[in-house]
């Protein structure tokens, strides 16, 4: 029983490394924001626009 204390103390321990690994990737990786940037947001070029087809089906 001391044993899987021991074990779970260490599984306990290395998640919570990880995850502070993975919040210093995120903080030194993220992009510099500025106020007043605008923002990029990806869309296919060829992408139907739905807001002109609903206004199109009404009756």
């Amino acid at each position: 029983m001391k044993r899987m204390a021991v074990w779970a103390f260490y599984g306990v321990g290395a998640i919570a490394i990880a995850y502070l690994a993975l919040y210093a990737y995120a903080l030194f990786t993220q992009p510099d924001l500025k106020p007043g940037d605008p923002i990029r947001i990806f869309r296919k070029p060829d992408a139907p626009s739905y807001s002109a087809l609903s206004t199109s089906l009404r009756a």
